[in-house]
């Protein structure tokens, strides 16, 4: 499903339509998507302006002018598209039209409309009216580590999250209580520039090489975020463009090709981790 630089570069796609707006006509085409829609979703929409669109991990909230944050998940293929254009474009396209749209609006903002759809052909996104003094206490949210673009990442917060851990260290980056919003892919990447084995324990890693992985770990989210996300099978940026840092990946996709580590010779290696493929330079990533 996307992962956080995809829903990030979504977010700033939506951001110079939506922020201002004054919702209208907005329109609910099925009652459920992975859950239920919220009860009097469209008459709680409906007249609302947006004041501003943030991103924890990978939702998307819209804080709404009534008091209400609403909440987005994109699921495997939920996509946003403005006037019938869908927001970039996806590797493997999937239908956004007719049956696929489950929820339109018109944002209205200047004296023009700009029609907002929401797809999402296998359904398991969904959607959420939260009220926004509420938004961090509610299931969805409680408990989440902190952003890894934010102040609260370090690699003392590792240090701390890690102390004593014997689960390795690439599923526990995995865990959103520990860091929330990384998923397989840039863990895979980040441990690879890190050159830290997915294999070890995170309690075993040292303080020094949590500090450097800290750090990679924000690059390789800028660079992905910078690049326009990863366009890999459903997932759709929000420019009415590909994103091209899949391109870059240095490890992940890459089974039985040979590390581009300088000097290396080794060979990519793909294993199964938490029910999750693991891609990494066994030369190079050394516990």
């Amino acid at each position: 499903m996307p992962e956080l630089p995809e829903v990030e570069t979504v977010r700033r796609g939506l951001e110079p339509v939506l922020i201002g707006s004054r919702l209208t006509r907005v329109r609910q085409n099925r009652p459920d998507l992975r859950f239920p829609f919220p009860d009097r979703f469209v008459e709680r929409l409906d007249g609302a302006s947006i004041d501003r669109i943030d991103r924890r991990a990978k939702y998307l909230l819209a804080a709404l002018s009534t008091g209400e944050t609403w909440v987005t998940h994109l699921g495997m293929t939920g996509r946003f598209t403005l006037d019938g254009e869908q927001l970039g474009e996806f590797e493997e396209p999937a239908p956004i039209a007719g049956k696929h749209e489950h929820m339109s609006l018109c944002a209205v903002r200047d004296g023009r409309a700009t029609r907002v759809g929401f797809a999402d052909a296998r359904r398991f996104g969904f959607m959420g009216l939260i009220a926004t003094a509420r938004v961090e206490a509610h299931p969805w949210f409680v408990g989440m580590g902190p952003e890894p673009l934010g102040n609260g990442f370090s690699g003392a917060h590792l240090a701390e999250a890690f102390d004593g851990k014997k689960q390795s260290i690439k599923v526990s980056l995995l865990d959103q209580r520990i860091v929330a919003g990384l998923g397989n892919i840039y863990v895979c990447e980040a441990l690879y520039r890190a050159r830290i084995s997915p294999l070890i324990a995170a309690g075993k890693v040292s303080r020094p090489r949590l500090e450097r992985l800290a750090r990679v770990i924000r690059d390789v989210l800028n660079d992905a975020i910078a690049a326009g996300g990863s366009t890999l099978k459903d997932f759709a940026n929000a420019d009415g463009g590909q994103g091209y840092f899949q391109h870059r990946f240095d490890v992940y996709g890459r089974e039985g090709r040979p590390c581009r580590g300088e000097g290396c010779g080794g060979v990519v290696k793909r294993i199964v981790q938490g029910g999750r493929s693991t891609f990494y330079c066994p030369s190079c990533q050394r516990r």
